[in-house]
């Protein structure tokens, strides 16, 4: 009885949050992101530039969905800090709120895998609320919670950077926040895989060092600091697919969240590696679309992609495994030719 009592309010808390989220209109962007139209090359089963919210993935410890009424949504910044602050729904839109677009990975995306993706974000610098804290010297992390319990690492480093848009989201392509994907509220930093940055639902951000606290998965075998290892991906032609001999198309996406993409390589077999031609990069903190045509003769083929970082990383073919902190290695596909 009591159980089904929980989950009766469970649902009108759900639908009552759903429609505040619907009625909701956020204030317009003071700057707006652009994407160059040469930023996407319109090849059929090539991702998209920008992940619609409905095929964005979801990777969290939340066995449900948190509701939160914006109403009653507080941030508390504090900690190592000469002034705690906190703020409400309302301080939050009364600030100046800028469009960035950044791609998301997680820790646990395999190679060539698919938890990955890239949205327009409405938010606001974090960094402009931690200068009002005034971080101490000696802090070298935030520890953010989510209103459920989950906590993250951060370096401060990451959230101060002038030149890295590490945000307070409440928007994802042009609409608030999904539900599932943080609303009312959420943090996007780019360069950093998602258990470290990319608090859900978040409530505190507790500026502090890394050998005072730790975070959810640091106590779970995963590295504290969680940078975005240098990846690339194959989208078409698609694994196993027979294609016709002659002029074929190969294309897939790189990314180097705050790196940035130079060039990207394609491999058939074991010959040369060639190169592709890129889309234009919208950032370095987003995936960049390529492109490569392969004059394909009959017969089964191996096809691999590397990536290059603007910083002239070469991406390693050495495999290793999602944990501790990411996982490396070349992605390839093969396919028939006839």
């Amino acid at each position: 009885m009591l159980a089904a009592i929980g989950a009766t309010m469970l649902t009108a808390g759900s639908r009552a949050v759903v429609a505040v989220r619907d009625a909701l209109r956020l204030p317009a962007p003071v700057r707006r992101a652009a994407v160059p139209a040469s930023a996407e090359l319109g090849i059929d089963g090539l991702a998209p530039l920008i992940t619609p919210n409905r095929d964005f993935y979801r990777i969290d410890t939340a066995l449900n969905v948190p509701q939160v009424d914006p109403a009653d949504w507080r941030l508390r910044i504090h900690g190592m800090v000469d002034r705690e602050l906190e703020l409400t729904w309302d301080d939050l839109l009364a600030l100046p709120l800028s469009e960035s677009i950044t791609t998301l990975v997680c820790v646990s995306n395999e190679v060539g895998g698919d938890l990955i993706g890239t949205a327009v974000w409405l938010g606001y610098p974090i960094r402009e609320l931690l200068a009002e804290a005034r971080p101490s010297a000696d802090a070298d992390m935030v520890l953010s919670r989510s209103i459920d319990g989950f906590t993250a690492s951060t370096p401060l480093e990451a959230l101060t950077d002038p030149g890295r848009e590490s945000i307070l989201a409440v928007g994802m392509n042009g609409e608030p926040l999904p539900l599932e994907h943080g609303f009312p509220v959420r943090m996007v930093v780019p360069g950093l895989y998602g258990y470290v940055s990319a608090t859900k639902w978040v409530v505190d951000l507790e500026v502090t060092r890394f050998d005072r606290d730790r975070a959810y998965w640091s106590d779970r075998g995963w590295s504290e600091r969680g940078p975005v290892k240098l990846s690339s991906r194959i989208d078409v032609p698609r694994q196993g697919q027979t294609v016709d001999a002659g002029r074929v198309v190969v294309a897939g996406v790189a990314w180097h969240q705050h790196s940035g993409i130079a060039a990207v390589d394609v491999q058939v077999d074991d010959g040369d590696w060639q190169p592709a031609t890129l889309a234009t990069a919208v950032s370095a903190d987003t995936w960049v679309q390529w492109r490569f045509e392969w004059d394909a003769a009959s017969g089964p083929h191996t096809l691999r992609v590397r990536a290059t970082s603007a910083d002239g990383e070469v991406q390693t073919a050495e495999v290793a495994p999602v944990v501790p902190d990411g996982a490396t290695g070349l992605h390839e596909r093969r396919v028939e030719v006839r």
